[in-house]
């Protein structure tokens, strides 16, 4: 006799079309945002960032990036749910320095499938091409001047502030799609306890006895006078740095507003060649330290950890994301000088509050100067972030 037809059906659920559409409106917002929760999930170094901060940076009425760039979310959907993201951008300013018809990608993240990852780039190429770009680089999120670049090597620990993590199948799935590196920035790993070498401190301590140098904390209370030193100082330091864009105004003003309530005066330091502001050197504490664990919640009770973390303790760790020296003085003696002093000035200041750790980032691969001064320092190389770029067909 034949066998009796199985009444068990297979258990074995064919997934759906895989859809990818403008985000729009709140809720697509917060879809958005909720995105990398499945992917890390199980990681123990993903910090997720704060629900409240990413509204804002996303909103166009609160950041003032959008006051000079086009943007477009995109979600990519199976089933009813998220399951990648991506954006494209197209920043004026970046157009007019550069004309060089690249637009940008931005926030990828999508669960380990080729498919996702292809459909998200087929809709972020289409949308730049629509607006004459010829080529797509990324990830920036939004700007240089933002978190940018693919995480590729330093998968074990955690992100620093302003700094992202991601998954180790990231860079696969995007040189599947025909993505090429067209620059690595590094990130090093630093250990405040390491004394100066003899040389160093040698420049360091003629540096603090000559009546020419002058180097002095941020002062709060003159805030815009001294953030315009030293965004000035950055400008001119940074300009022929690949891939520059000066900061606006707004981004100034609302730098200002952050680094307010963030950071003592001593986190900031100011040096002078004869009267001219000369050099700078800014710390930020590593936010992530406090708010991993929160699940991007400040509500109902983290809002308290983090203001206690704020007002009652030094931080665990900083990074140091902004260092210049003006241009007219690298590559001298000077302004080693310059550059050793606002680094270890602030390094003092955190040693001397017991935070031991710091990260010195971003820097490019190929500043071959500053990577020596920070590996002569004790800094060890320990992330690697990748921008990359293909010609949009």
């Amino acid at each position: 006799m034949p066998a009796a037809p199985s009444s068990r059906r297979s258990s074995q659920v064919v997934p759906g079309p895989l859809t990818v559409r403008p985000a729009a409106g709140k809720a697509d917002t917060k879809a958005f945002l909720d995105v990398p929760f499945a992917i890390y999930r199980g990681d123990p170094n993903w910090v997720a960032p704060l629900y409240l901060e990413r509204f804002e940076h996303l909103d166009p009425k609160k950041n003032p990036y959008f006051n000079h760039a086009e943007v477009q979310l995109f979600l990519a959907e199976r089933d009813g749910r998220a399951v990648g993201r991506v954006s494209a951008q197209l920043c004026r300013l970046r157009q007019e320095r550069y004309r060089d018809g690249v637009g940008q990608f931005g926030f990828i993240e999508a669960q380990d499938q080729p498919e996702v990852f292809a459909a998200l780039f087929a809709a972020a190429e289409a949308w730049l091409k629509a607006r004459g770009c010829s080529r797509i680089q990324g990830p920036f999120n939004f700007s240089i001047n933002d978190e940018m670049g693919l995480l590729v090597d330093g998968f074990d620990t955690a992100p620093n502030m302003m700094m992202g993590h991601g998954a180790r199948y990231y860079g696969a799935r995007v040189e599947e799609q025909g993505f090429v590196k067209v620059k690595d920035v590094i990130a090093y790993d630093y250990d405040a306890r390491i004394e100066l070498p003899r040389a160093m401190q040698s420049v360091y301590d003629k540096a603090l006895a000559s009546s020419d140098i002058a180097i002095r904390p941020f002062d709060k209370k003159h805030l815009a006078r001294d953030l315009d030193i030293v965004i000035s100082i950055f400008n001119d330091a940074w300009e022929q740095n690949w891939g520059f864009v000066p900061f606006t105004r707004e981004e100034i003003a609302l730098l200002a507003k952050n680094l307010k309530m963030l950071v003592a005066n001593q986190y900031i330091s100011i040096a002078s060649y004869r009267g001219e502001p000369a050099a700078m050197a800014v710390s930020l504490p590593n936010l992530n330290d406090w708010i991993k664990g929160l699940d991007g919640r400040l509500l109902p009770f983290g809002w308290a950890q983090v203001a206690w973390n704020l007002l009652a303790r030094p931080p665990r760790s900083v990074r140091m994301p902004l260092m210049g020296v003006r241009r007219k003085y690298h590559g001298t003696l000077l302004g080693s000088a310059l550059a050793i002093g606002v680094i270890d000035t602030v390094r003092r200041y955190h040693l001397g509050r017991g935070t031991m750790r710091g990260e010195l980032s971003w820097i490019l691969e190929d500043n071959m100067p500053m990577r020596r001064m920070i590996e002569q320092l004790g800094g060890k190389p320990y992330k690697t972030y990748r921008i990359y770029e293909k010609a949009i067909a």
